[in-house]
């Protein structure tokens, strides 16, 4: 398997072989992963492997990569629920514990990077749903996830390889 690290810094700066953009992280700052904790607003600082690709193939053309893609339905979520068994992992609609909706009204999560963090294993409470997703507008901080612009995501998917890493640093 081929090792490829993307770096995203609090200095708004996303960086990879060959690559540079411009990225938002958690209005919570960045924080150690021991400190992380659900509805922080913290960006988990340390090195997580990507897992999925999910994208809406409603508004976005499937995009180029050699990752996993998952195109989305309307009825796809993510448990956000600490106390839940299903804590940090994909759900199907309509769900009774708190989760969020991944097929949303804004185009933020047109496309969605799943990253590995809190998920082998999952610790309760340590913070669920940390994705690389699309920028809001003047890259307004995020929950905790990695945000960039529409183009430069779908650029940087295009260079992403299974294997790779995507570093959140302080």
């Amino acid at each position: 398997m081929v090792s490829l690290k993307f770096t995203a810094s609090p200095t708004g700066k996303f960086s990879g072989p060959g690559f540079t953009a411009r990225c938002a992280l958690g209005k919570g700052g960045v924080v150690t992963a021991s400190q992380k904790r659900e509805g922080d607003g913290a960006s988990p600082a340390g090195v997580w492997p990507v897992r999925n690709v999910f994208y809406r193939p409603d508004r976005v053309e499937t995009p180029v990569t050699s990752l996993p893609m998952v195109p989305l339905k309307p009825h796809d979520g993510w448990c956000d629920a600490s106390n839940h068994p299903l804590y940090n992992r994909p759900v199907s609609l309509p769900f009774a514990a708190s989760h969020e909706k991944l097929w949303r009204d804004d185009h933020v999560y047109d496309v969605i990077v799943e990253l590995g963090y809190n998920d082998d294993p999952v610790e309760a409470g340590r913070g669920s749903a940390i994705f690389l997703h699309i920028a809001r507008p003047n890259y307004e901080p995020t929950e905790g996830c990695i945000a960039l612009e529409k183009s430069d995501l779908l650029a940087a998917l295009e260079l992403m390889l299974p294997g790779t890493e995507i570093e959140i640093s302080f």
